[in-house]
């Protein structure tokens, strides 16, 4: 994949090869520039690949996925909406969702009441993004990209903003949506423990092009709490997967 044109034109990524399995949870670590969020566009559908395929669940990419939902280090809520119309807003763009909103709106409403409970907002469905810390506005966000019910959700710097105790708080908010819901998800970080805590699986990006370094089995017990960060065996795997980082080969 590459951005520009001509002679200006810089190859984000070349050479990667992955396969999600389905209800995976995968990370994509590696320095900045790497190619990270490219490699994200590519499966979202949203950049179409200069070469190779690209396939979900067997069918080729030709455009943007309705199964996918996305999440952003910004949460990028609408500032005139509160909380549960925000949710909404991928019911009023995507089909078949899209032709039945204004009938079936008071379901939908419901829906997304209870996916804000779901997250620890009970009390903040109504409020707007300014009244909204800057964790409970990435829970909101988070809530968006799961209102249409995806089989993938792809997160971006998620919690990259928030400071460490709201972000490993989400970390368990997102460990138990997932466990929940059984949606494939790509994480892609600069955090190494974010990583290993969430993930089954973490690939390791060269710097650009962004090349697949390293991919780690995360073999640590599942469900996991966050007394596991502190243990010589997480360790172990941040450590090791540190010692891959910037390196081109």
């Amino acid at each position: 994949m590459a951005y520009g044109r001509g002679a200006a034109a810089v190859r984000a990524i070349e050479q990667v090869s992955l396969e999600i399995a389905r209800g995976e949870f995968i990370a994509v670590v590696g320095p900045s520039g790497c190619g990270k969020s490219s490699l994200m566009r590519l499966i979202s559908g949203l950049h179409p690949p200069l070469a190779g395929t690209l396939t979900v669940e067997g069918r080729p990419v030709t455009g943007p996925l309705k199964s996918v939902g996305m999440a952003f280090q910004n949460s990028n809520l609408l500032p005139w909406r509160n909380a549960v119309d925000n949710v909404l807003l991928p019911l009023e763009i995507v089909e078949p969702y899209r032709s039945s909103f204004h009938k079936e709106k008071k379901p939908y409403e419901a829906k997304a009441r209870a996916l804000l409970d779901s997250v620890g907002l009970i009390g903040f469905t109504e409020k707007h993004p300014w009244e909204l810390s800057g964790g409970m506005q990435q829970r909101a966000s988070i809530c968006r990209a799961l209102i249409h019910e995806p089989e993938i959700l792809l997160l971006d710097e998620p919690f990259g903003a928030l400071d460490a105790f709201t972000r490993e708080e989400l970390w368990c908010t997102l460990r138990d949506i997932q466990a929940a819901r059984k949606v494939t998800v790509m994480l892609v970080t600069h955090d190494l423990r974010e990583a290993v805590f969430l993930a089954d699986t973490v690939y390791v990006m060269s710097q650009r092009p962004g090349r697949i370094l390293k991919r780690c089995e995360v073999k640590l017990p599942r469900p996991r709490d966050l007394e596991v960060t502190y243990t010589q065996a997480f360790q172990d795997v941040v450590h090791e997967l540190r010692s891959y980082i910037g390196k081109n080969k």
